[in-house]
């Protein structure tokens, strides 16, 4: 089961109608780094006009660029990183970042590591994992960039993090997923249902094993770029039965997670999860969850 057709359908039973979408390229700035550097008047001396994004504490849209947003001093300065909009809200959903244990279960290429360090102060700690040597790499060159002095990094699956022996007071699992059509004008010649299953197994395996690493008082933000309810709502609905998580509301942008999907009823508290359609960003999904209180 693949093709347009195929999960258009899915899309509107699910309460939306396939769009084409164009994306806008954004940037988040590193605050420590381009504190009193006059940042945005140096780029806009470039070329590059910016527009607030306004759901975004750093974030700004590229309204237009003379020159690549990528290659500017300021950037190879580490004073921002080019960065998705909707890439830039899970590490913003965490609560009170600084001084914390933070586990990135899926860190490359790096942008939201960078993120959470600039968040920090570069306080703390950051264990940053992947599994791609390459990527490693990638990561690697991003940190230093962005100068950032608090984080290690480790080539090792998510789902053999608690080998660390370690707990984290916070775990970022961006999971790696099925993506959406709004990146890849080829996605749906190349996915299929069986690709979206697959991945939803790898990615319960993941927060398992980030449920294990997790202090008692610990949050995990667990965020995708699929539109696909397996690997999203259905997973969070799985946390709750499964791992004893409970969903924590959240102050952000996007639509109530879906409670009812092709005809199964979910836990009601997985509204509190925000789903982004790409005619809104980028096509997105994220909840914050931590361990059930005793009565």
């Amino acid at each position: 089961m693949s093709g347009r057709e195929f999960f258009q359908d899915r899309y509107k039973q699910l309460g939306w109608q396939l769009k084409e979408v164009t994306l806008r390229q954004a940037i988040r700035l590193n605050n420590a780094n381009s504190k009193g550097k006059n940042l945005i008047d140096r780029l806009s001396a470039l070329g590059v006009q910016l527009e607030k994004i306004p759901f975004l504490e750093s974030g700004y849209w590229v309204v237009d660029s003379k020159v690549s947003a990528g290659a500017t001093a300021e950037y190879l300065l580490g004073l921002y990183s080019v960065q998705e909009a909707a890439a830039q809200i899970p590490v913003s959903l965490f609560s009170d970042l600084g001084g914390k244990k933070v586990l990135d279960a899926s860190a490359a290429p790096g942008g939201k590591t960078t993120q959470l360090a600039d968040l920090m102060d570069n306080t703390g700690a950051i264990v940053a994992l992947d599994v791609d040597k390459r990527r490693i790499v990638a990561l690697s060159n991003h940190l230093e960039r962005c100068h950032v002095a608090n984080t290690a990094v480790y080539m090792l699956d998510a789902r053999r993090a608690p080998t660390l022996g370690m707990k984290f007071d916070r775990i970022l699992v961006d999971a790696p997923c099925s993506g959406n059509f709004a990146a890849d004008k080829n996605w749906f010649k190349n996915r299929t249902i069986k690709d979206v299953e697959r991945n939803a197994g790898v990615q319960r395996e993941m927060l398992t094993k980030a449920v294990e690493c997790l202090t008692d008082n610990g949050e995990i933000v667990y965020s995708t770029c699929s539109l696909e309810p397996e690997e999203d709502e259905l997973n969070m609905d799985w946390a709750i039965r499964a791992l004893d998580l409970e969903i924590q509301p959240v102050d952000c942008i996007g639509q109530d997670g879906l409670t009812k999907v092709f005809g199964k009823l979910l836990d009601p508290t997985v509204a509190r999860c925000r789903r982004f359609w790409p005619d809104q960003t980028q096509g997105f999904f994220a909840a914050k969850l931590k361990r059930r209180q005793s009565a």
